[in-house]
């Protein structure tokens, strides 16, 4: 009889959720948009930091084109990009490398 670690559709399963489970980035593009001001109080809505941290954010994705501003699990990523688009913020969520 076989055990479930040696089971192939267990080991599928396991994958699987493995995948689902690690860490996503979020990841903030510039836009010619948005004011800057306007990407920092919506930062600040999603991710509860300080003025500061958005602001860092907002300039790292304006200079660099993009700024990753969240790792962490796949539902807390949805969120913060749910409130991101409400003004239509181009975003991404992404596996951690």
């Amino acid at each position: 009889m076989m055990n479930e670690s040696q089971n192939p559709q267990h080991a599928e399963k396991t994958k699987k959720e493995e995948k689902i489970a690690q860490p996503f980035n979020v990841v903030l593009y510039n836009d010619d948009v948005h004011s800057f001001d306007e990407v920092i109080i919506q930062l600040i809505k999603a991710l509860h930091c300080s003025i500061a941290q958005a602001q860092r954010f907002a300039f790292e994705a304006h200079v660099r084109g993009k700024s990753i501003i969240y790792t962490g699990d796949l539902s807390k990523c949805l969120q913060i990009t749910s409130v991101l688009d409400e003004i239509e913020l181009n975003t991404e969520i992404v596996t951690k490398d």
